[in-house]
């Protein structure tokens, strides 16, 4: 059997082997989460893996012929094998990487109540150190190949001689960069941001939808996106409403008559609260604030939610009841202002006078 054939025997047996294996990890990973992820992430990187290691293997620079040309042809060929290989392994590992720790990740998703702050600290952490790793990972796989060539092994001494000083000028060149890369590592390390934080910075409101090692992005309450660079959150001030937990006080305030019957509206509030099922069950209050210059007098009610969203949707819903129910129930309680007109004889004018 000719060498060509075992090559594409090798290179065709390889492609069944992965093929083989993509199937079998399929029908686990409907009950085997980490099998579902290496199917996700590896399936291409394994047979590109498996094809070329196959034909490194079986390929002799031989195969092209003897004459000096040929086995240059073919030495060349087998280089760029090797250099392939390599960037193949890069690419399974990385997605091997990626495959273990989306299996952690899926987990924390499903954390709810008082362990999910500490669920999506641990997701940004995760998140961006596989990010710090992959491009380890990808420097180290280019490393090796370059030092394939012998013209470089042979450079080694003076690259490494030379290391400090190129170190400072790419340290120069890249400052807000690496400036911003270390924002994000001290971020995430520091607990002051997390993915899923709800948040307000210039007067936006949003949640963290995406932290990276060089930019966040912020996905307001319509929707858009806000990008801004890292560095941004370690030198502006910014609100974290979800700091030490998700769970938010909502706040209603109404201006109404002093003929309010506080105790009627309160007992109103509990009961719409009671049948929400936006309020967490914990905490309500309907209190007389303040008495406005105007005349009026303010009443806040204050209700919990298990986050910003249900406590923005309870307080409008609230809100909306309240109104309903004063105009309904005590037309007499509506905002009025009240003049107080003077009684008895009048000055007389000047004109009367003239």
């Amino acid at each position: 059997m000719s060498t060509w054939a075992i090559l594409a025997l090798s290179v065709a047996g390889a492609i069944i082997v992965v093929e083989v294996a993509r199937r079998l990890l399929s029908r686990a990973g409907a009950k085997w989460g980490l099998a579902r992820h290496l199917v996700e992430h590896c399936t291409w990187a394994g047979f590109a893996t498996a094809v070329v290691i196959a034909a490194n293997v079986a390929f002799v620079p031989a195969m092209f012929g003897g004459t000096p040309q040929e086995r240059t042809l073919g030495e060349g060929v087998d280089r760029v094998l090797g250099l392939i290989t390599i960037a193949c392994v890069t690419w399974l590992i990385v997605g091997a990487a990626y495959a273990v720790t989306d299996v952690i990740l899926d987990r924390l998703v499903l954390v709810e109540g008082d362990r999910n702050r500490r669920a999506r600290r641990i997701m940004t952490q995760i998140a961006l150190v596989r990010r710090v790793a992959t491009a380890v990972i990808i420097v180290v796989a280019l490393g090796a190949m370059l030092f394939s060539f012998p013209q470089v092994r042979a450079l080694g001494a003076g690259l490494l001689a030379s290391a400090g000083i190129a170190g400072a000028i790419v340290g120069i060149a890249a400052q807000s960069t690496i400036g911003n890369m270390l924002a994000g590592l001290q971020l995430a390390f520091s607990d002051a941001l997390r993915l899923d934080d709800v948040v307000v910075v210039n007067n936006e409101w949003g949640r963290i939808e995406e932290l990276t090692l060089t930019y966040v992005v912020l996905r307001l309450w319509d929707e858009r996106r806000l990008v801004l660079p890292v560095s941004y959150f370690t030198t502006n001030p910014f609100e974290n409403w979800t700091r030490h937990g998700s769970r938010v006080l909502a706040v209603v305030h109404l201006r109404v008559d002093w003929a309010v019957p506080v105790d009627a509206l309160r007992e109103e509030l509990y009961r719409f609260i009671q049948e929400s099922p936006l309020w967490d069950q914990k905490d309500w209050t309907l209190q007389v604030t303040d008495v406005l210059p105007n005349g009026l007098v303010e009443l806040r009610a204050l209700m919990s939610a298990a986050d910003s969203a249900s406590a923005w949707d309870l307080k409008c819903d609230v809100r909306e009841h309240l109104v309903g129910y004063v105009r309904e129930n005590h037309p007499e309680s509506l905002p009025r202002f009240r003049v107080d007109l003077p009684t008895g004889p009048q000055p007389t004018s000047w004109s009367a006078q003239a």
